[in-house]
């Protein structure tokens, strides 16, 4: 069912031919695969596991996510429509086992008339189900197995492709419904069906009340029901999440199978000069889109899929079942339709967060030789078993990325009358007796026992019933509950449900601020954070906690500790903050707290620097941002002052970072800076010349470009000087350049002659470029026009800065710019392929019309001769090639965007160890014609900010308040989301084509052999 997080740039119509022809794809006759008991015998399973079928077709078909409630039923969601069908085929099955066989033998169809549904939970008297762009409330109120009441309780999701549609209801232990929740992915192909990008997510019964603008940002998103709650969460997932026994969220996307979402929106919110773009952690130790081992037999993967690599990952279950042998209550399983396989992972602390490791090295958990198995989603069931949904189709790919072939071979919904659901168990365990009413007439009383239960299932819906039911009663059987000392989960359940029920007396929570059990005391601290200000006892008793032996219990106490505006509070953070400063995520949660834009912390840091700690510099420059961000100029003239002295080489270490801090953090005030700033403008000039330090005089310069120069006879002595350091053959070439820079702080139109001159090949390489540079920032056509004049002698060197300096400039003065440069490209005197194509891509969406349908006529011919060239290269399939030779080839021509491994050059591009078990014809393809489809989360977006800069780029990762823009390079720039006037994707990739220019066939067969061979 899932698309692959597409590790490829894009591809060629031949290829496509090509490979179709190959795989011999299915024709428009309507095929099936295998029975259900023949299937059973395809599994290879973790020794000691046992596998049964639970149901399958006729009773039902294409099930994508499944809930049991506490009466027993066993509901299905089935989603018939994927990939694209919306005419409403979607439903819901309750399946039954007549006879107690532990095979479901009879089905009733509870709701259909469901677009694309995609999952499902239990709820008061009813289900929840996610079924884009809303979410459903089903109840049946007659006893007939039917829904006869259908409420939209949340509506506004983007119905995109459906892999990427809102998911997965989860009651959290906090009360909260989570949903699993991302940004809607741009569609290509089908366009009209799956354009919609969502827009206000409300409650139609509230209009008036929370909305979340904008799809949630494509954040993930809990809600309160019963309450109008409404709330963005900080992280995003893709198809599924699971929560760990003490609440940690876990989250999934196509090619990363694991990641941990660290830090909450509340904390980040409460400091907005902090800029922080990613709230979550990758936590694999075997890497993103992570080797995997399948057993398929006669596999039919489609064009773009990735082999023998995690590409469709989705179902994330941390195993919560208490039926597993010991060493599976830290194993979390994840879904791999298209390898047909369930791949698992120890989880164990990492600091704030976790590491996953593989449990078996070459060997998956679970893994079928039958094509067709498709696991998609997995629930842990009231016996503790796992139970594994199998989606049974012969295509899981959505068409948005496959051969147009396929699309019409009529194969797309093979399977579709399909599907199994699977029981997964220890070896010897009985056949499932569960189908019959489990807690539906339970008393309070065995509700409340229920919460200490080994199996997350029983505990969850106790606590849930418990709420809906809000016995005054129950309260002192909760309160001895959460004090009982023989079952800890039974007091941590017990703890949230009291808070549920506004019945948490702080009493309890500072008891359980000193349990035994870390995550107890983690959720005690969650719990006193939402009662500070009822109950300000909880502080001295939270202060009390912060030598706490457990590093995740101090995290969540240096972020809770925040909310406290207290000088012992202050105390203990910074105690917290230098415990684990070499955890980054523990300088986040520092730096979060609003009193960390004070001068206190930032001195603190420098008091206790050590050189040989990066993470000093890291954190220092951070704090020194915030405080050019919001502090008075006499404040941050005292900064520069100290950062400025000539002091020991020691000392030197830290100076830069504040000065360089300063500089981002003065670029998002608001005042005018030339007026305030004159004491230190003059004081920065002095630095930059006479500064012993390198790394200090260009962190100098990089204040005075946000603040430019004074107006006074300092200035011109200034300009003056730079002058004649630029000039002199006898200063270092670092010092010419730096001067060159100084020289763009005020209009170098009177210096022409000069920078003409400094251009010259015989100059050191990084005076040339500050030279040509300098000509950039003169606010007309002079640099346009020398480059022009000179680019036939141009080394490749310069050729790369020169081309820049075309999209340099003013809104005023750029478009005369790139007129020249598109005259040049008609003419022949610049080639297209010296543009590349991220710029190509900004002049076809330049906001003139004119220019942009110029560059669009100019910069696409090369796309009608894609065939012809891969057609030239086909001899480079045959050749004998030598992979040690294609390690140069990738080297000199892929290194600037890729890495292969996580190694070996720049991580702009997807990592080519993805796609090294691929066909060579179709990463050929890839490489030779890159323009023909944008990788799933390789668009490129413009960004307009509010300064009237424009800036380009991929969005590599985003919060609620900032985002981080990568460029090719691997250069990334974190931006306030408050400093954007508007961002648009322009669906187009960012890869450019003209490689064949480069290397021959027979450097192609090495090149392929390589990545090939990559680890």
């Amino acid at each position: 069912m899932r698309d692959r997080k597409r590790q490829t740039w894009c591809f060629s119509s031949l290829i496509t031919v090509l490979i179709i022809g190959a795989l011999g794809c299915q024709k428009a006759t309507k095929q099936s695969g295998i029975s259900p008991e023949e299937a059973l015998k395809t599994f290879e399973l973790e020794p000691g596991f046992q596998i049964e079928l639970v149901a399958s077709e006729p009773l039902v078909a294409d099930p994508v996510a499944m809930e049991i409630d506490e009466d027993g039923r066993f509901y299905v969601v089935e989603m018939h429509g994927y990939p694209l069908d919306k005419s409403g085929t979607g439903k819901i099955k309750l399946l039954t086992d007549t006879n107690g066989d532990g095979r479901m033998d009879e089905s009733t169809v509870f709701a259909d008339d469901l677009v694309l549904p995609t999952g499902i939970m239990r709820w008061k008297k009813g289900i929840l189900v996610t079924d884009a762009p809303d979410v459903l409330y089903l109840e049946d109120t007659d006893g007939d197995g039917k829904a006869d009441v259908r409420e939209t309780i949340l509506t506004g999701f983007a119905l995109s492709n459906p892999q990427h549609n809102v998911n997965s209801p989860l009651l959290g232990l906090d009360n909260w419904i989570y949903l699993a929740h991302e940004s809607a992915v741009t569609a290509q192909v089908y366009k009209d069906e799956f354009g919609d990008r969502g827009s206000d997510i409300l409650y139609p019964k509230k209009p008036d009340g929370i909305r979340l603008p904008d799809n949630a940002s494509g954040r993930s998103v809990r809600f309160r029901p019963d309450r109008y709650e409404l709330e963005p969460v900080s992280g995003n997932t893709q198809f599924g999440h699971s929560f760990d026994a003490w609440g940690n969220r876990l989250l999934v996307s196509n090619a990363n199978h694991a990641y941990h979402e660290v830090i909450a929106t509340p904390y980040l919110k409460r400091n907005p000069e902090l800029l922080v773009s990613n709230v979550t952690q990758s936590i694999s130790d075997h890497g993103n889109a992570a080797e995997v081992f399948p057993i398929t037999k006669n596999a039919q993967y489609q064009l773009l899929t990735d082999v023998g690599v995690i590409t469709s990952a989705c179902g994330i279950t941390h195993y919560l079942g208490g039926a597993f042998p010991a060493k599976y209550d830290s194993v979390t399983f994840v879904a791999e339709p298209v390898s047909n396989l369930v791949h698992f992972d120890r989880i164990t602390d990492k600091g704030a967060t976790f590491t996953a490791s593989r449990m078996q090295a070459h060997k998956e958990f679970l893994a079928s030789t039958d094509a067709w198995f498709r696991p998609v989603n997995m629930y842990i069931g009231p016996d503790g078993a796992l139970y594994v949904v199998d989606y049974y189709r012969q295509i899981v790919e959505h068409p948005e990325w496959m051969a147009e072939d396929v699309v019409k071979s009529g194969a797309l919904y093979n399977g579709t009358d399909q599907g199994r659901i699977y029981r997964i168990t220890p070896k010897g365990t009985k056949t499932a007796t569960w189908n019959k009413d489990l807690l539906g007439k339970a008393t309070n009383a065995q509700l409340i026992e229920k919460l200490g239960d080994r199996n997350i299932w029983w505990r969850r819906h106790a606590q849930r019933l418990l709420l809906d039911r809000a016995a005054p009663q129950d309260v002192a059987a909760l309160e001895k509950m959460a004090q009982n000392p023989a079952l800890p989960l039974g007091r941590l359940h017990a703890l949230w449900t009291l808070e549920g029920l506004g019945k948490l007396r702080p009493e309890l929570i500072t008891t359980a601020l000193k349990d035994p059990v870390p995550g107890v005391r983690t959720n005690a601290i969650k719990l006193a954070e939402l009662h500070l200000k009822t109950a300000p006892a909880l502080v001295p008793a939270m202060l009390a906690m912060q030598s706490d032996r457990d590093p995740k219990v101090r995290f969540q106490l240096l972020c809770t500790l925040g909310f406290v505006e207290t000088p012992d509070a202050a105390t203990a953070r910074q105690k917290l903050l230098f415990a684990d400063i070499s955890d980054p995520w523990v300088q986040v949660a520092a730096l979060s707290a609003p009193s960390s834009q004070n001068s206190d912390l930032l001195n603190a840091v420098l008091a206790r620097f050590k050189p040989d700690e990066p993470t000093y510099g890291s954190l220092i420059e951070r704090l020194s941002a915030m405080a050019g961000a919001s502090q008075p100029p006499k404040t941050i003239n005292a900064l520069l002052q100290k950062a400025t002295a000539p002091v020991s080489a020691e000392r030197e270490t830290w100076q830069p970072s504040v000065i360089k801090g300063i500089a981002q953090g003065m670029k998002r005030r608001s005042e005018s800076l030339d007026s305030n700033f004159q004491a230190e403008q003059d004081l920065l000039m002095r630095a930059f010349f006479d500064h012993p330090s390198a790394s200090v005089r260009s962190a100098c310069l990089q204040v005075l470009q946000v603040t430019g120069l004074p107006d006074n006879a300092q200035k011109m002595a200034a300009l003056q000087r730079a002058v004649q350091t630029a000039g002199n053959p006898q200063q270092s070439p670092e010092q010419r350049s730096e001067a060159i820079g100084f020289l763009t702080l005020h209009n170098p139109a009177n210096q022409v002659p000069l920078l003409k001159k400094l251009m010259a090949p015989t100059e050191p390489l990084s005076v040339q470029v500050a030279a040509l540079q300098a000509l950039s920032s003169i606010p007309d056509e002079t640099v346009s026009q020398y480059v022009l004049q000179k680019w036939p002698v141009m080394t490749p060197d310069i050729r790369e800065p020169a081309i820049a300096t075309f999209f340099a400039g003013s809104e005023t003065v750029k478009p005369a710019r790139i007129k020249l440069l598109l005259d040049a490209v008609e003419k022949g005197t610049i080639d297209q392929n010296s543009i590349g194509w991220p710029r190509s891509v900004g002049l076809m969406a330049y906001s003139d019309k004119k220019l942009r349908d110029r560059a669009r006529v100019l910069l696409t011919k090369r796309d009608q001769q894609r065939d012809e060239v891969i057609r030239q290269y086909q001899t480079a399939l045959d050749l004998k090639a030598d992979s040690e030779k294609g390690m140069l080839v990738f080297q000199q021509n892929c290194a600037l965007c890729h890495q292969i491994g996580g190694s070996g050059g720049v991580a702009f591009g997807p990592d080519l160890a993805t796609i090294r078990n691929r066909r060579p014809a179709s990463i050929m393809g890839d490489i030779l014609n890159p323009n023909l489809s944008i990788a799933d989360g390789y668009d490129l977006w413009t960004i307009k900010l509010k300064n009237g800069e424009t800036v380009q780029g991929l969005i590599s990762t985003e919060t609620p308040t900032a985002l981080t823009l990568r460029n090719q390079g691997g250069q990334e720039t974190i931006i306030a989301r408050q400093d954007i006037e508007s961002l648009k994707t322009m669906n187009l990739s960012a890869m450019t084509a003209g490689l064949e220019k480069q290397i021959n066939p027979q450097q192609m067969a090495d090149l392929l052999a390589y990545i090939r061979k990559a680890q």
